[in-house]
This record gives structure tokens, sequence and C-alpha cells, in this order.
């Protein structure tokens, strides 16, 4: 009889990546077009499908933030991969989105230090699974 074992932290963190760049990108599309099919990228707000969308960080991938809500959001594959996140003009729509000074707290977010856990991983992916599927449902 085969024991099944857990997946590891660094699966459970790529798969848990998935899904909350799946829903931010939702979330993003639905917020500035109406749509789940159309998005903005929250740096040139140039209008693309939905397949073209990457889910962007405001701070390059840190512990500290790499699921937050605020300071990941839809974004062109160029400002994303080709112009290292078109930095100034993100930072200016998260100021407007958000309110003064998120973009300050969200520096300070990334200097924590977050210890994910196989736990708390599963948790995040069946957390936003079910907000995939309430913004699926209600659009």
């Amino acid at each position: 009889m085969k024991i099944k074992r857990q997946p590891s932290i660094a699966k459970l963190k790529k798969r848990a990546w998935g899904v909350f760049s799946r829903y931010v990108r939702l979330r993003d599309s639905w917020r500035t077009t109406g749509s789940l099919e159309y998005g903005e990228c929250v740096s040139c707000n140039r209008t693309l499908p939905f397949s073209e969308l990457d889910a962007g960080h405001f701070v390059p991938k840190k512990s500290g933030n790499y699921f937050s809500e605020r300071g990941v959001n839809a974004q062109c594959r160029s400002c994303n991969r080709f112009h290292s996140g078109n930095p100034l003009e993100y930072r200016r729509e998260l100021i407007r989105r958000y309110g003064e000074g998120v973009d300050l707290e969200l520096e300070a977010e990334a200097r924590q230090s977050v210890k994910f856990t196989q736990q708390g991983l599963l948790e995040l992916i069946e957390h936003y699974k079910a907000a995939i599927k309430k913004l699926e449902e209600d659009k």
C-alpha cells in the first residue's frame, strides 16, 4: 500500500500562484472593463484579452508580498516582462486605486519575511478557487 505524500512547499507555492494569478487577472478584468474576457494593464492602460495578461508584482516577488492582493495586479506582458513592471506608472495607478501611501505600505510589506507552510498554501489555494468561482458565477 502506497502512502500519499504531501506535495512540497515549492509545488504548492507554484499551484497557489497559478490560482492567485488567475484570480487577480479576473478581478482586474472585471474592475477595468466590466468583462472577464478583457482587462487593462495597471501600468500602460492597454486593453488586452485575458489570455494576454500577467499578474504583475509592484515590488518584485518578495516573500512578504508574493500573494498581496493590492501589490499584484493585471499587467500586460510587455510592461511586466520587458519593462521591469513599468514601475512609475504602476505606482501612480496603485495610488489612484488604493490611496496615498499604499506604495510605501507595499514596499514595507515586501521587506517582511513570510514562511510558507503546506497547510497555509493549501488554504490559500482553496480561498482563491472559491473567489474565482464567485467571480465567474456573478459576472
